[in-house]
C-alpha cells in the first residue's frame, strides 16, 4: 500500500476508533497517527492468529487498523486515567 493509502486508512481508522472510544480530542494528524498505529497494531494482533493484516486499502484494512486504533486509545487512557482527577481527602 503507498503512503497515500496509509494516510487515508489512517484518517479513517483512527476516526472510527475515536468515535468509539469517546476520545475528545481534535486534529487531522492526531486522528491520523492514531490510525496508522492502530494498523501496525491491528496487523500484530491478526498476525498472532495466523490471519492477513493491513495490505490494500479495504474496509477489512481499515476494521483491523480501527481494531488496533481501539486497542491504542484504550491503553492510552488506562495509562493516563480517565476523566478529572478529585484532590478530595477522606
Amino acid at each position: 500500500m503507498s503512503w497515500i493509502g496509509w494516510i487515508a486508512v489512517g484518517l479513517l481508522a483512527g476516526g472510527l476508533a475515536r468515535w468509539i472510544v469517546k476520545d475528545d480530542r481534535s486534529g487531522c494528524i492526531y486522528t491520523m497517527i492514531v490510525g496508522v498505529v492502530g494498523a501496525i497494531i491491528g496487523g500484530w494482533l491478526m498476525a498472532t492468529i495466523d490471519q492477513d493484516g493491513v495490505g490494500d486499502f479495504s474496509l477489512r484494512s481499515i476494521g483491523v487498523a480501527a481494531i488496533g486504533a481501539v486497542v491504542l486509545l484504550l491503553v492510552l487512557q488506562a495509562i493516563a486515567g480517565r476523566g478529572p482527577r478529585s484532590n478530595r481527602q477522606h
